[in-house]
This record gives structure tokens, sequence and C-alpha cells, in this order.
């Protein structure tokens, strides 16, 4: 696997890719890697000849005040994660190598955004199409592969790629869980012991969820309150949003007219979880 840490490097690497015919797939990611990435690159491995996994904290997408410079970083756990997965390249760019001094432009991606998490983080997705749109532009990848847990985010992406037309295909990969019911996440190392067992909540809530849909709930807002109701018993946790939305729109419904995204965000202490997951159409 070869380290790149700029962006002629990793163009001259497809470059030669291309030249051989193969398929080339692109892995995002902010790096602090778990099993969650894991199966992206998995994914890319099985559907691409040649897999690009880049390890970028885009400060782009974090507000005043969170969490960019806490944000869990590991490059030597990384990099030996990605090698035992067989991926071909590590993308490791500084940020003056993604954005010049003076960048001055950005990729919006309206309506979309305007709820769930782009409410309480009005330009934490301005930030994230942004990168990913430069990431495809160094890259040029046949297929990206994002995770299903960012559901927000991944809808945005197939509008962003649909919207400017570019040439790939846009990937959504099944949200990995820990044993007792926990979605991976790299902010799941902020949890305190207690905190962690606290946490449960959400995916519980998710699974109650999927229980009331299986057993045919009238409308997804009855869904949402039973949903509410799990996680308000909790002391340690305090609701940002629960909400049931269009999973292709992100607009809110009470219907199941069409796949209904049920997704929340919740803090647990201080440390924002999300977690999520959809009702086909009925």
């Amino acid at each position: 696997m070869q380290v790149i840490t700029t962006v002629a490097g990793v163009r001259e690497a497809v470059r030669a890719w291309r030249k051989e015919g193969l398929t080339v797939g692109l892995v995002p990611t902010m790096g602090y890697l778990h099993e969650g990435h894991a199966s992206l690159v998995k994914a890319a491995k099985a559907d691409c000849d040649r897999v690009v996994v880049s390890v970028f904290v885009n400060p782009t997408q974090f507000g005043p005040n969170e969490d960019l410079q806490s944000y869990p970083r590991d490059l030597a756990h990384d990099e030996a994660l990605l090698e035992s997965l067989g991926a071909d390249v590590l993308f490791y760019p500084a940020v003056d190598e993604m954005y010049a001094p003076n960048a001055a432009t950005w990729v919006t991606v309206e309506g979309l955004t305007a709820g769930l998490c782009g409410k309480t983080r009005p330009t934490h997705f301005r930030g994230v199409c942004t990168v990913v749109s430069k990431l495809m532009n160094i890259v040029m990848p046949d297929k990206a592969f994002f995770g299903q847990k960012d559901a927000q985010q991944l809808a945005v992406i197939r509008r962003m790629v649909r919207d400017l037309n570019m040439n790939v295909e846009v990937v959504g990969c099944p949200i990995v869980r820990e044993a007792d019911g926990l979605a991976k996440s790299s902010r799941n190392t902020y949890l305190s012991p207690t905190e962690r067992e606290a946490a449960l909540v959400l995916s519980r809530a998710v699974f109650k969820g999927e229980e009331l849909v299986r057993a045919g709930a009238a409308t997804p807002l009855a869904v949402v309150e039973a949903m509410k109701k799990i996680i308000e018993a909790e002391p340690a946790a305090r609701i940002d949003y629960v909400e049931a939305v269009d999973a292709e729109s992100i607009e809110p419904v009470n219907t199941f007219e069409h796949d209904v995204l049920f997704a929340m965000a919740v803090y647990i202490g201080k440390t924002r979880l999300i977690d999520n997951f959809i009702a086909k159409a009925r």
C-alpha cells in the first residue's frame, strides 16, 4: 500500500491504473478507523480493482465550538488496518494541500441540508460537500463508498453527484454495530464507561422502531413518539432530534408512501451520537 500526501501523487497513481484498464473505488474518511470503515473498504475491494482511502479531518465541516481539535487521530493504526484490508493507496493530505489559503469556492446542496443535522450544524454539509467533491475530482473514482449511519450525508452526496453530473456511483453500506448494538463511531471513544452504557439507548430506540414498523405501525409519527420515550427515560441522554423524513428528499413525512428514514441525534453527556434506520415504502 502506498501512503500519498499530495494531490499530484494520487492523480499519478490513478492515471497508471487507468492505463491498465482498472476500476477505482474511493472511501473518504476522517480516520481513527473502526470496523464500520473496514466494511466500506471491503465493499470497495469487492467492487473495484483498486481502492483509495482518504484520511483527512476536514476542518470546514466543523462548526464553532465543535470537536475539531479533539477529534481522535491515530495514523499508525489507520495505516496498519488499511494495509491488512488490502487498500492500495492511503491518501493523507495536510489541510493546506486540500485548501489553498485564499480558497473561496464552496459546494452546497440546498433543501436536504436544512433539517436534521443541518438544523443545529448549519455549515456542516457545506464542508462535507466541498471536501467530497474535491476528493472525487482528485481521484475520479468509478464508485465511492459511504456508511448508512450518516444517512443524511449519504442522501446529500447522492443529490450532489446527480445535480453536478459527476461520473461516479455512490454506494451506501449498512451500519456496523458493536455486539451490544451501539453503532460504530469514532466519537464513541469520548464516552466514559457510564456514558457508554447510557448510549445504548440509541440502538434500543432504533430496534424498537424497527419492531413497530414490522408490526404495521399506522404512522411514522407513532414510531417516532415511541422512540423518543425510550430515549427520554435515560437521564444521561438529551435529544437533539428524533424525526421521520423521506429517505431521499429528507422532507418530514407522516405516511409510509415512500421509504422513511427514522433518524436521531442524541447527546450522551457532551458527546453527540447519531443513529437511524429506513422503513421501506408500503
